[in-house]
């Protein structure tokens, strides 16, 4: 008899093995000439290679259902120990969502630029998404992130923005250099806690799957096997938007966001982000998406102010 030991790195046990084992013993209840020991982290199954093999590839798609819809119950796992392999990933492929999230949010492109983002970050390695507040860009980035992450398209997700302050003074917070930052960063960290059960965010966080830092921080090194957003970017210079763009490794994806309307750079200070657009619009491989008032998906009154503002800075032009 031989023996197979599968450690679980994708899956936490306590979400594979169920209620009380419920879960192994559907799995043996299905492979009635194997041995399934379920201990800590791992997997020991004794048997004969073929049904050893079989048992492992069932064990992968039920682990890639976890993975992508963060729900698993017994229906699930017997569905997926009878089907095919291209038949349970076409049912994944067709139902236009880049990413179930906690408590089984649906989370999908909601407006047509938004889709245009998807469609264009499927194409190219380089996509600048830019426009007004509460258009969903970020979100939708990071929702692109994880899909490519849990579809072990990329090693790592690596979020960024410039901490540069909004009429606040970033040196009088109180606290070391994470806790001043953290603030800047707290829209990154929603999008992702909507997307990622708290366990296995903090565990990504913890083995730097998931990186958060500020832009200087991405000074020296090369982002390989990375799906990296920089947000607020309309608030980079122009070194530091060449500094980060530099930075592009071997199978990266870059997004970079920005709002031209919001930004909080010195007075004579040229925004790094138009900059960037302009000077690298014909170039094959980056994509450009535009956003406008029709995006925007929070409260309705945010249009209307960001209208109001527009009009505004038209007539003291």
């Amino acid at each position: 008899m031989n023996e197979r030991i599968i450690v679980l790195t994708d899956i936490y046990p306590n979400d594979l093995f169920g209620n009380k084992n419920s879960n192994i013993e559907l799995l043996q209840k299905y492979f009635p000439k194997l041995k399934i020991v379920a201990r800590g982290t791992e997997l020991k199954v004794y048997g004969e290679p073929e049904i050893l093999d079989e048992f492992e590839k069932r064990l992968e798609m039920i682990i890639a259902y976890f993975g992508r819809y963060n729900k698993l119950d017994e229906n699930t796992i017997e569905r997926l120990l009878t089907t095919n392999g291209s038949e349970h990933k076409s049912s994944i492929e067709a139902d236009g969502v880049l990413v179930h999230g906690v408590s089984g949010r649906l989370i999908k492109a909601q407006t047509p630029n938004q889709r245009i983002m998807v469609e264009k970050m499927g194409k190219n390695d380089m996509l600048f998404a830019v426009g007004p507040a509460g258009t969903g860009k970020t979100y939708t980035a990071v929702a692109l992130a994880v899909k490519a992450l849990k579809e072990k398209e990329v090693r790592r997700i690596i979020l960024t923005r410039p901490a540069v302050e909004s009429g606040e003074n970033l040196g009088f917070l109180p606290g070391d250099l994470k806790e001043k930052l953290d603030p800047y960063m707290q829209p990154l960290y929603d999008a992702l806690r909507d997307m990622i059960p708290y366990e296995r965010l903090d565990s990504y966080l913890e083995k730097e799957v998931i990186q958060i830092a500020p832009l200087a921080f991405m000074r020296g090194r090369t982002l390989d096997n990375a799906f990296v957003i920089l947000d607020e970017a309309q608030n980079t210079t122009h070194n530091q938007m060449k500094m980060f763009l530099t930075r592009m490794g071997k199978n990266a994806k870059f997004i970079i966001n920005g709002d031209p309307g919001q930004v909080d750079l010195p007075k004579r200070q040229i925004s790094g982000l138009k900059e960037a657009m302009n000077t690298l619009k014909d170039i094959e491989g980056i994509a450009f998406v535009h956003f406008d008032d029709k995006d925007i998906i929070r409260h309705r009154l945010v249009k209307d102010i960001i209208l109001a503002y527009k009009n505004l800075d038209t007539r003291e032009e």
